[in-house]
């Protein structure tokens, strides 16, 4: 595994830390300066300006991401409502479907969201860097 997928896991991984953004960009940013040498932050850097997505639907999931799979959760609860009662296996392939697509869509989401967190620490360790050499 490299440095760039290691590092999406570790900021996956503070994602799932009940604190504020800035709180976790500090603590990510402390283990990437422990971790990680300068030039392999700057490569992860690049990689990761040339692969964050900048069409609105990738930002929306990626801000929003539960309240975009809302709608799928409930098609996939509807399925399941209406197979059921009904007795309608085909209504059950909707609650497969639109279970699919819901998880697929919030993955997708936590993933944009983790990556922003990398980048967004790698910007304040380089910033902090400038700070040090001007003074």
């Amino acid at each position: 595994m490299g440095q760039y997928e290691r590092l999406i896991l570790m900021a996956e991984d503070e994602l799932t830390q009940y604190s504020t953004d800035a709180r976790k960009i500090e603590k990510l940013r402390q283990k990437i300066g422990l971790s990680v040498s300068a030039k392999e932050q700057q490569e992860v850097k690049t990689a990761l300006l040339a692969e964050m997505p900048s069409d609105p639907i990738s930002q929306l999931v990626e801000t929003q991401r539960q309240a975009v799979a809302l709608p799928f959760w409930g098609i996939a609860g509807l399925g399941l409502l209406l197979g059921i009662s009904f007795m309608q296996p085909l209504d059950l392939i909707a609650t497969v479907i639109g279970t699919a697509i819901a998880i697929r869509v919030q993955k997708w989401g936590w993933r944009l969201q983790a990556k922003r967190l990398v980048l967004q620490t790698l910007e304040d360790i380089e910033e902090r860097i400038r700070k040090d050499r001007s003074v």
